[in-house]
């Protein structure tokens, strides 16, 4: 027994397709054969699975659990919800070494895919590429696994409430918060959560529904936080909060439907953890505003910046005890009073906690912040064997610069008028760009320092691309 995935469907973070075209029960039941494998290898016995609302899930799980059975490991099913909650119930049970989430998160409708932990770890880059190979040979063990069922939802939402229990009541009981769950698979749990929190609470599109038939939902994107904005205004609310598909990313707007950006949501919760934690490192990946690293370093914390990608920070993280982490994206990773994975929900419940504990509204916190301007993430298309090269050249060009050259990932040049930056994306054939500045001359003179650098080399920023 051999088995060949589609060359795009093994990815950096994660394991991604089109369902019928490149991905389908095949795929999920060798990636099943070759976890277990690997799971076993390493000593380990049990897998939890869960799944989102997509309408290819329940078919994918069917046939990843059969892999992971037929390589002799027992399965702990967990059924749908949010990712965050198939962490959960890897991280808190004793009697489960790994974890799978069968995913789409927020890729169109017609999409799927897995996200992986293996004894407490980020399961990725060379760990899936792993698979491919140990599938390509038909590397597997056999074995008879058992199959169980297990609740975790009520556990899970009782886990979340705890930051609350420190908190004074009264501090809490006349907040007003809206919560768009964007037809994914938060849905459940959030009303679950929402009926045992203080204040008065506002849901939308809760109802899981594979085909998203309200917005899409990326909470990223500012048009898919219109609802949500119509929300606040009507309810006259404190604050929102959105959604990805699978529950694991957070968007946010304040009482005057002003956005607040994954840097600046960092902010808040690294202002209130820097209150309690004094000196404590707070990761950013190298898109964070610039305010984001003065903001951790006035509170006197240690602000590092560090690669993008969910799975790279989580390990950044472990590396330095990190207890704070966030990305641009929405990811933000608590590790102080929690177990250091992205989990929106939580981020939600911690940014209620931030405003009673600084004794601020978010819209006041969102406020104070410096008036930075800025280009929203720019993406274009590369070609994959020419989008790392590119900024190598870029590095090579700059390197006697008398500007800051930071190349943690890609290429990060700060000047006078700000910074900008130039990124290949470990996911898609697209280069990342992305510029910051306190007035529009300056962010002018940036955008021109990316675009002398792509011609350069080359190239031009064309039209944007998706993720």
């Amino acid at each position: 027994m051999t088995h060949q995935f589609h060359p795009t469907v093994l990815r950096e973070y994660d394991i991604r397709g089109i369902i019928g075209e490149t991905l389908g029960p095949d795929d999920a039941r060798a990636i099943g054969r070759g976890f277990a494998t690997l799971l076993r290898r390493a000593g380990g016995t049990t897998v939890a699975v869960g799944y989102d609302g997509r309408v290819s899930s329940p078919m994918l799980e069917h046939a990843l659990v059969e892999g992971l059975t037929a390589s002799g490991c027992d399965v702990v099913r967990i059924g749908m919800g949010p990712t965050p909650m198939l962490y959960y119930a890897e991280a808190s049970a004793e009697d489960v070494q790994g974890g799978i989430q069968i995913t789409g998160s927020h890729n169109p409708a017609n999409y799927n895919g897995f996200k992986m932990v293996l004894q407490g770890r980020p399961f990725f880059g060379a760990d899936i590429l792993k698979l491919g190979e140990m599938a390509a040979a038909g590397d597997w063990d056999d074995g008879a696994g058992s199959s169980s069922t297990r609740d975790v939802l009520d556990a899970y939402i009782e886990r979340m409430l705890e930051p609350l229990a420190s908190i004074d009541a009264g501090a809490l009981a006349g907040i007003k918060v809206g919560w768009d769950a964007g037809n994914g698979a938060a849905g459940p749990a959030l009303e679950k959560l929402a009926a045992r929190l203080p204040g008065e609470h506002h849901l939308l599109f809760t109802e899981v529904d594979g085909s998203f038939p309200n917005h899409h939902p990326d909470p990223t994107v500012e048009a898919n936080l219109a609802d949500l904005k119509t929300l606040v205004a009507e309810k006259n609310l404190d604050f929102g909060v959105a959604f990805d598909g699978d529950g694991d990313r957070i968007g946010a707007i304040d009482g005057e439907g002003r956005v607040i950006w994954g840097d600046q949501l960092l902010m808040i919760y690294a202002e209130d953890l820097l209150a309690r934690l004094p000196s404590a490192t707070v990761i950013a990946d190298v898109k964070a505003s610039r305010a984001l690293f003065d903001h951790v370093a006035k509170h006197g914390g240690k602000p590092v910046m560090w690669k993008t990608g969910h799975s790279l920070i989580k390990s950044k993280m472990k590396e330095t005890g990190a207890p704070l982490a966030g990305e641009m994206s929405g990811h933000v990773f608590f590790a102080d009073d929690y177990y250091g994975y992205d989990d929106a929900l939580y981020a939600g419940v911690r940014l209620l906690a931030a405003s009673a504990r600084l004794g601020k509204s978010v819209t006041q916190l969102r406020g104070e912040m410096p008036a930075m301007v800025n280009t929203p993430e720019m993406r274009f298309q590369v070609d994959e064997e020419r989008k790392f090269a590119a900024i190598d050249e870029v590095k090579a060009r700059l390197a006697d610069s008398p500007a800051d050259v930071d190349g943690t990932d890609g290429v990060r040049v700060t000047t006078d008028d700000g910074w900008w930056l130039l990124r290949a994306s470990n996911t898609q054939d697209v280069l990342v760009a992305r510029a910051e500045s306190e007035d529009e001359a300056g962010l002018a003179r940036l955008i021109a320092q990316i675009d002398e650098q792509l011609a350069l080399s080359g190239l031009e920023r064309g039209e944007s691309v998706g993720h």
